[in-house]
């Protein structure tokens, strides 16, 4: 069962936290709360809330084995980022040409 989306991409990966946790999941494919707050100087109560966020936003997934959650990256939701992105990088290729122009010509 999906979560209710209350979060979108943009909102979850503003905070660096919550990036460096998706980065930890992208590597580690799988981690129980613990083993993630263990990466972090925050509670672990701080984790689980950055955790929730991610999951509104449809960016991690959990399943419970024992009594603990375990996490991994559910990385789709990325997509509507990498669009997102891709319309400006034709502005990023222009000043790159102009700058490699200016640099070629001095």
């Amino acid at each position: 069962m999906e979560p209710t989306k209350k979060h979108d991409v943009f909102q979850a990966i503003a905070d660096k936290t919550r990036r460096d946790v998706l980065r930890l999941l992208a590597e580690k494919k799988e981690l129980p709360i613990s083993a993630i707050a263990a990466h972090f100087p925050i509670s672990r109560t701080a984790i689980t809330k950055h955790l929730n966020i991610l999951a509104e936003a449809n960016l991690v997934q959990s399943r419970k084995s024992g009594r603990e959650k375990i996490y991994h990256l559910h990385p789709e939701p990325l997509t509507e980022l990498k669009q997102w992105l891709s319309f400006y990088e034709r502005f990023w290729e222009n000043k790159l040409s102009i700058l490699k122009h200016v640099v070629e010509n001095e």
